[in-house]
């Protein structure tokens, strides 16, 4: 019976059953903690096995080999105080469960940023390369802002002010792009405040040149914007007829940018919309300025009201605090030399004023309210109508002298504007004529707006006798006519023909109107719309057989090649080839006299009909009277020289006789329609073969009677 007690290192018979056990479950024990009890006993019983066995292989290396040293393992075995047997690193430092070396230095740090303590600044540096930026990308960046703001605040004079501090005036074109493409897809009201902005920045922040590249960028990108904003054609094509009457895109803009667009690019469309649609209407500048409600917009014609109205309370009260708040007020800074004029004419008229307006005049000044540029353009406007002022203010030269005088030795006038000589030709006596005669042709002009008498006006020309002075004139005549209602204007159109049939020659008239477009730029100061007046009227005249469509090639000839005026010329040149432009040049300004041709024509021969029918001389005479086309009569001329070889109706002698006795037919008039049934006696004889007999006995008649002048011959035609 073997007994419990382990002798010759042999394992009890407890200790082999509680061996197997752990044996088998050593998978589940390799995973159990060691600082379970089960774990530290089961690893207790692996260590004493394993040493057990080292025992055993001593003990018979010992017997076999007679050494003693076999137990050298059992006594050096180093053990930790858990009992487990713990393997030194070769450098010493220890193990698990040991203190490691003095200075441990090897030991890897990191940075805990859930930690309380986690300190950022303790992070190691790390330096990413940052993309360069361009001046315009700064700058487009920049003005996104500055438009937000403005939808927002509506502030004119803050935008300009921001978009000075930009710099950069190079790159404002992209500026106007991204005010008007943004404003497209808002409602009306930031349209309108879109149009306003501009017309205000106009020559005071934003070049004529950067408003016309940025509209030109807005046509090339059309085709783009479209795709976000569905009515973005029509929209476009509304801002730039809006541009246009605001007078800060040229009409020639359209023809223009179209040598910058593709044949398929939209943008073409937007233009032909924008002359078609809306700039070819009737009354179309009234319209495009209330299409978006134009709450925030005044006419010219407005602003000049306020202010006179401004000044006169000013003379009132003498408050000049109070004057500088509203002149502020109107946010017009760009048309303040309206205000100097307007004020120093003021002060002429009234010597008590004069004093006041000084005051108010050097008060604004040094608060910068009004610039020095804007005083200097509105002394030299004055200069401009000082013949006119004379013939209201006797003493109008001395007194504008002296407060110029004053005005540059107090400071508030630049005094390069004295020794420039602007004020030079107040001391010149050397033109007294031609100033007499502007006084006259004024009085003339104005009296013949008021009588329509054009036989009369031709009269009181003649007898004074300066037909050198026929051009000024002429600028006279359409300089006031364009500051005036459609009425004048088809007036001064009416008169201007008549004149180019009885009294003036094709180079007066161009001379006339060379004076005309080499002023444009002054006239604009005081009539903003003037450059597209002009042009109809340039191209009115080319309808009505005043100037020849050559004419207008020798006046672009003359013209200096700075000069604006070079763009009113092509604009009334594609006014004058457009289609159907006859017609529309007619009624350009709604007027009774503004027939269509054809129309025009037809009534003449109803008219001469119902005579032959009726023959009342009275009535026809009468009916010519108020077709009110004087210049068109020698239509009336031919067509009853015409009937009356056709019919043979000598009535219609009669009737010519009545109209020239009467003054309604002139002397040029009845020899130009003369002269057109002599051009034509090949074709009428094709129909009436004795035509060539019975216009000479015609001829022969109309001399007799004085209706023709005597240079008049007929041998073209024999």
């Amino acid at each position: 019976m073997s007994s419990p007690r382990n002798d010759g290192g042999f394992l009890t018979q407890e200790q082999r059953e509680k061996l197997r056990i752990a044996v088998q479950n050593a998978e589940t024990l390799s995973l159990t903690s060691p600082r379970s009890p089960t774990g530290s006993t089961t690893s207790a019983l692996l260590q004493q096995y394993e040493l057990h066995q080292q025992q055993v292989r001593a003990a018979a290396a010992a017997a076999r080999g007679g050494g003693g040293g076999g137990g050298a393992g059992a006594r050096h075995a180093r053990r930790s105080h858990s009992g487990k047997a713990v393997k030194l690193k070769k450098d010493g430092a220890g193990g698990k469960g040991t203190w490691g070396r003095l200075i441990d230095a090897d030991t890897a740090t990191f940075l805990d940023r859930n930690d309380p303590n986690y300190d950022s600044d303790e992070e190691p540096y790390e330096l990413i390369e940052a993309p360069a930026t361009t001046p315009l990308e700064d700058y487009k960046k920049s003005f996104v802002t500055i438009i937000e703001e403005y939808f927002s605040t509506g502030d004119v004079k803050q935008t300009g002010s921001d978009l000075k501090e930009l710099g950069y005036d190079d790159f404002h074109r992209y500026f106007v792009k991204k005010l008007v493409s943004m404003a497209m897809d808002r409602h009306d009201k930031e349209k309108e405040m879109v149009s306003v902005l501009l017309s205000s920045l106009y020559g005071d922040g934003l070049s004529s040149t950067q408003i016309k590249l940025g509209f030109v960028m807005l046509l090339q990108a059309v085709d783009d914007l479209a795709v976000d904003i569905p009515d973005a054609v029509d929209v476009l094509a509304l801002f730039i007829a809006r541009a246009v009457v605001d007078d800060i895109l040229p009409p020639a803009f359209l023809n223009k940018a179209k040598g910058s667009l593709t044949e398929s690019s939209k943008g073409l469309q937007v233009l032909q919309i924008a002359a078609k649609s809306y700039l070819s209407a009737p009354h179309h500048a009234e319209l495009l300025e209330r299409r978006w409600g134009g709450s925030t917009h005044i006419t010219v014609e407005e602003v000049k009201r306020r202010i006179t109205d401004l000044l006169k309370e000013y003379i009132k009260n003498g408050d000049t605090a109070e004057a500088c708040r509203c002149i502020r007020e109107l946010a017009v800074p760009f048309f303040h030399h309206e205000v100097v004029k307007r004020a120093v004419t003021l002060g002429m008229e009234s010597p008590a004023a004069e004093t006041l307006i000084v005051k108010l005049l050097k008060e604004a000044s040094e608060e910068g309210l009004i610039s020095s540029s804007q005083m200097v353009k509105g002394f030299s406007r004055i200069v401009e109508s000082l013949d006119d002022l004379s013939l209201d203010i006797p003493s109008a030269k001395s007194q504008f002298q002296t407060l110029v005088s004053k005005a540059v030795s107090e400071g508030w006038l630049d005094s390069s504007y004295e020794s420039s000589g602007a004020n030079g030709s107040v001391q010149d006596d050397d033109h007294e004529k031609l100033r007499r005669y502007k006084r006259e042709a004024v009085s003339m002009i104005h009296e013949y707006f008021l009588s329509d008498d054009i036989p009369e006006l031709i009269r009181t020309l003649k007898e004074l006798g300066l037909p050198e002075y026929n051009p000024v004139f002429i600028k006279k005549l359409i300089t006031i006519a364009m500051d005036r209602k459609n009425r004048e204007k088809e007036m001064a159109s009416v008169l201007l023909s008549s004149l180019s049939m009885e009294l003036f020659s094709s180079e007066d008239i161009v001379k006339g109107f060379i004076m005309l477009l080499e002023s444009a730029e002054d006239t604009a100061l005081d009539i903003l719309d003037a450059s597209d007046e002009l042009g109809l009227f340039l191209a009115r005249a080319v309808i009505d057989d005043v100037l020849a469509p050559l004419n207008l090639d020798e006046i672009g000839s003359i013209l200096p090649p700075s000069c604006s005026g070079a763009e009113t010329l092509n604009m009334a040149r594609s006014l004058a080839s457009a289609r159907h432009s006859g017609e529309r040049l007619l009624r350009c300004w709604g007027g009774g006299t503004g027939w269509a041709v054809e129309d025009a024509k037809d009534k003449i021969t109803k008219l001469l009909e119902e005579y032959e029918s009726g023959g009342d001389v009275g009535e026809a005479c009468k009916c010519i009277r108020e077709m009110g086309m004087p210049f068109f009569n020698h239509e009336v001329v031919k067509k009853a020289l015409v009937m009356a070889m056709e019919k043979k109706k000598e009535c219609m002698l009669a009737l010519l006789h009545e109209c020239f006795g009467e003054g309604i037919i002139t002397i040029n008039q009845m020899t130009k329609g003369f002269s057109r049934v002599r051009d034509g006696l090949d074709d009428l004889a094709l129909d009436i073969p004795d035509a060539r007999e019975k216009f000479l006995s015609y001829v022969e008649y109309g001399k007799k009677n004085g209706w023709l002048v005597p240079s008049f011959g007929v041998a073209a035609s024999t």
